[in-house]
């Protein structure tokens, strides 16, 4: 049995921080960060049956060419992931009444539609990267016992690469679901090779009022190239996402308008565009 302290119900016995509970949730799900950017998926949907929001987490489910699909906002960053997934798989592998394991294991599909800056000049605004493979620069996922699941080769070349400074922890690559992968993709897609930052200033390389431990790591990242497998964008989710996936047994697959060029400082004139059409394009291909 697992302890009340350790999986906390409200008082109606939905989870903690999504405010959910088992009956709320389709088996694919979409996730962004923004809660306003929810009914901007839902809206394409013939029903929603069910709407909450608490916190950061905003969630509906309801119907879209005959499918049930869940849209869930995640909030910013790692430490938010390890919330919603966790509890996400709560709801489908746990008993809520007797806090036991379910006998049965359920694979949620999970698809994340983000916005990121691309770290090459050739991945253009307004373009979309295909997360292959995610890095989390973060540590949230060394909480865990990921080392079954990360590359390390693809690791070990990051630290050579970039002279990475251990302190920090060791960064950790987690590649997508390759079902998820093939259904999606399609040419309009970069593969990408995206990292996962803990924050959006230093970590990310910016420079406000504090110096940061290395100035020169986004031009290092620009640069890492192993076996053609180079950095493509940066953003604050998606590694994690990876991890606490493979870990829990659902697949994962994260999806990113660039609206931003950190290699030429350029910036999306229409983002909300770019991303909109990026909605409509994961639908249909959840559906088809």
């Amino acid at each position: 049995m697992i302890k009340s302290s350790e999986l906390i119900l409200n008082p109606d016995g939905s989870v903690y921080h999504l405010n959910l509970k088992p009956e709320h949730i389709a088996s694919d799900i979409i996730f962004v960060g923004d809660p306003e950017r929810v009914s901007k998926i839902t809206k394409h949907f013939e029903t929603i049956e069910f709407s909450t929001q608490k916190r950061e987490f905003k969630t509906e489910t309801g119907i879209y060419k005959g499918k049930r699909i869940t849209v869930q906002s995640t909030g910013i960053g790692p430490d938010n992931i390890d919330i919603v997934m966790n509890e996400l798989d709560a709801l489908v592998n746990i008993d809520l009444n007797t806090r036991e394991h379910k006998p049965n294991h359920t694979a949620l599909n999970i698809v994340r539609i983000g916005t990121s800056g691309s770290l090459q000049a050739d991945i253009p605004v307004d373009s979309w990267v295909m997360s292959k493979y995610a890095i989390g620069l973060d540590n949230m996922l060394r909480s865990y016992l990921i080392e079954e699941h990360s590359d390390s080769e693809l690791e070990d070349a990051f630290i050579s690469h970039t002279n990475w400074d251990i302190k920090k922890g060791r960064p950790t690559v987690v590649s997508c679901d390759k079902s998820l992968e093939n259904k999606i993709y399609s040419e309009k897609f970069y593969k990408g090779f995206t990292g996962t930052a803990g924050g959006f200033y230093g970590p990310q390389g910016r420079v406000v009022r504090l110096n940061i431990q290395d100035p020169e790591l986004n031009h290092k990242m620009d640069t890492f190239n192993y076996n053609g497998t180079r950095m493509t964008n940066l953003e604050m989710e998606t590694s994690a996402i990876y991890g606490l996936g493979k870990l829990l047994g659902h697949n994962c697959l994260s999806l990113n308008a660039i609206i931003a060029n950190r290699a030429v400082g350029g910036f999306s004139s229409n983002p909300e565009k770019t991303v909109n059409e990026l909605i409509a394009y994961t639908l249909d291909k959840l559906v088809g």
